[in-house]
């Protein structure tokens, strides 16, 4: 297992896969109407805002990342998130970590963290909801202060996380009051809910502190486990990245290869199709986000020039592709759909500076790939 420790000063990134965001009004945004969609712009008055909303805290679920993505390319980004999501006895309940939010003031995106208000009862299980929409009359009232607020993401976010208590008492009142009532559904336990909410609002340092310590479990969790869809030849690695102001994200990395003075740093996506999904692709790019600023990179106190590597692999695909000079163009039987959003990627890669492997999946071209790719063509 290798420990890559990284800083980072600042994100700069131009996507090219992200989607024309539909315009609704800022009375559709209020009213919920806009949420119809994953991501979306409203217009006011004073700016044009490009808006994403997460089905759920946790980040596995429903390519939030893939939704923020898509609101890249706009100067004025916002998320908004759910501060802890019950599905009902029956189902998961998540809550906010710190690392998202840092995430996201890395990413310079302000976050609106928001309760859920209202559910349906889940057919199929006797002790589970569907259908959750967020209380917009909250968000209406945070999107108004967010007009006013003159500073940049990072404190916004630090405000958000800092006064946390009248959505974590909105979100106890919704379940357990309105929606549990509403539906005959029976919630997760409303006393570990009140001792989880407690530690998160006392105090923000504390909220941080367990969070992070969360997310340095799931980072060990992570690196020892590989999931059914992931196609790797290596061991992974765990990266922690600290900003300018001493934040501490901690990421996985796919595959990790040190080569004499350069560490390559590997996003793996895999299908067992042709080639990923647009979201699953867009999940990858923002780990290149990450990957292509870092500053500095250190493995036991030395220096290492960072390589970052978008790795995709299909079981239907057949031959290979790269926007490295040591790959040549050998892609066989893809369709002109595929072939154009291909192309796509392979000139985001180039715009902003990493490396885009795309081959079928076969452990021996996969190796070759990569050693061509570690030892260019003079």
């Amino acid at each position: 297992m290798i420990d890559v420790n990284a800083k980072i000063e600042s994100i700069t990134y131009n996507p090219i896969l992200s989607k024309e965001l539909n315009i609704y009004s800022i009375k559709d945004f209020y009213s919920g109407k806009a949420f119809s969609d994953s991501s979306f712009r409203v217009n006011t008055e004073q700016n044009d805002y490009a808006i994403s909303w997460w089905v759920s805290p946790k980040r596995t679920r429903s390519y939030p990342r893939a939704r923020v993505y898509d609101t890249y390319d706009h100067k004025n980004r916002v998320t908004i998130l759910p501060l802890v999501k019950d599905e009902g006895k029956d189902g998961d309940r998540d809550y906010l970590q710190w690392d998202t939010l840092s995430l996201m003031s890395l990413l310079q995106i302000n976050v609106i963290i928001a309760p859920y208000k209202h559910a349906d009862k889940n057919k199929k299980y006797e002790n589970k909801i569907t259908n959750q929409t967020f209380d917009q009359k909250y968000i209406k009232e945070k999107f108004q202060e967010l007009q006013k607020y003159r500073s940049d993401a990072l404190q916004w976010n630090l405000n958000q996380a800092s006064n946390l208590d009248e959505v974590a008492e909105l979100s106890e009142k919704y379940y357990y009051d309105s929606i549990s009532a509403e539906t005959g559904v029976e919630m997760h336990s409303r006393s570990y809910f009140q001792r989880r909410m407690n530690s998160m609002t006392e105090k923000a340092e504390d909220f941080k502190q367990k969070s992070r310590g969360l997310a340095a479990e799931a980072q060990n969790r992570e690196s020892l486990t590989l999931q059914p869809k992931e196609s790797v030849k290596a061991d992974k690695g765990r990266i922690t990245i600290q900003d300018h102001l001493g934040g501490e994200y901690y990421f996985t990395t796919d595959e990790i290869m040190v080569e004499d003075n350069k560490v390559f740093l590997i996003e793996k996506k895999h299908t067992t199709r042709t080639f990923p999904s647009t979201a699953d692709i867009k999940n990858g790019l923002v780990r290149m986000m990450l990957f292509k600023n870092l500053d500095t990179v250190e493995i036991d106190g030395e220096r290492y020039e960072p390589v970052p590597i978008l790795g995709v692999t299909g079981n239907e695909l057949e031959g290979y592709i790269s926007n490295s000079d040591s790959i040549e163009d050998n892609l066989q039987s893809v369709s002109d759909r595929k072939r154009k959003q291909i192309d796509s990627l392979l000139q985001e890669a180039n715009k902003n500076d990493f490396t885009i492997i795309i081959s079928e999946d076969t452990e021996s071209v996969e190796k070759d790939l990569y050693d061509r790719f570690k030892a260019p063509k003079q």
